[in-house]
């Protein structure tokens, strides 16, 4: 029982701390959370955070929160999700809460203005990051580049909703690997 707890709380002191310093969103944290998760505690593997990405992308909420919540879930159960949850959140809200204050009076000032501007570019460097390791990481074949670039295509220049490409990206995804699960069997 005390183990189980001391590795909860683990989970939350670690999510906790990527929380509190990872600025840009949930992509911006998926290196973050690939190498304190898969290298540093080796709690998952590096195919377990391709899954888990994977699976948070296309459910509803944002990646960083539904990656922290599988990951918890899969080390520690209910409780590790729970706490690997709030460790990630708590310092955005706290960040956030008392932000709110101060920006109302400082918005205008041209030194703030040009810190967003420096903190969105070092954000897009770490979005890139993480999508070059997961380009690494995933299977390379016709099929996977079409589907990335009729994704591109439908979301980017077409508008089609990014649910929907999701949804037929996993149907195209499914309907590929039991036509090559049924060749290979024959």
């Amino acid at each position: 029982m005390k183990k189980k707890f001391n590795k909860t709380m683990k989970l939350f002191i670690t999510f906790l701390k990527i929380g509190a310093f990872t600025f840009g969103g949930g992509y911006a944290m998926i290196p973050l959370i690939q190498r304190e998760t898969v290298e540093k505690n080796k709690w998952i593997s590096d195919d377990d955070i391709l899954e888990i990405v994977a699976i948070a992308e296309s459910t509803p909420g944002p990646i960083s929160v539904n990656a922290a919540t599988f990951i918890g879930y899969k080390v520690s159960g209910f409780w590790g999700a729970f706490f690997s949850t709030l460790g990630l959140i708590l310092p955005a809200f706290i960040i956030m809460f008392l932000l709110s204050f101060l920006l109302r009076k400082i918005k205008d000032n041209r030194i703030v203005e040009y810190a967003f501007f420096g903190i969105r570019a070092g954000v897009l460097a770490l979005i890139v990051n993480s999508l070059m390791k997961m380009y690494k990481q995933v299977n390379k074949n016709l099929i996977a580049y079409i589907i990335m670039i009729l994704s591109l295509v439908l979301t980017t220049f077409l508008n089609v909703n990014a649910i929907l490409v999701i949804i037929l990206c996993g149907i195209v995804g499914l309907v590929y690997s039991l036509c090559v699960e049924r060749s290979v069997k024959k």
